[in-house]
């Protein structure tokens, strides 16, 4: 995944721990508007989420953080 992508993920885990503690989930939906307005980019977050990670829908945000 692109550098840029990457930050903004560690960003939003970080605001929804802050928010609702440790053992918050998330879903690679969280990184994005809900406009499809970059599929590419989508397309790029889901092939790591689901092809090379194998994750769940729904993971822990500090196991997401400590991934990327």
């Amino acid at each position: 995944m692109r550098p840029s992508i990457r930050a903004k993920i560690v960003k939003v885990c970080e605001a929804k721990i802050a928010v609702k503690g440790n053992d918050v989930g998330v879903s690679f939906y969280a990184f994005f508007s809900n406009k499809n307005d970059d599929p590419e980019l989508l397309m790029e977050v889901a092939q790591w989420w689901i092809m090379e990670m194998k994750l769940d829908h729904f993971e822990k945000a500090r196991k997401i953080i400590s991934l990327v």
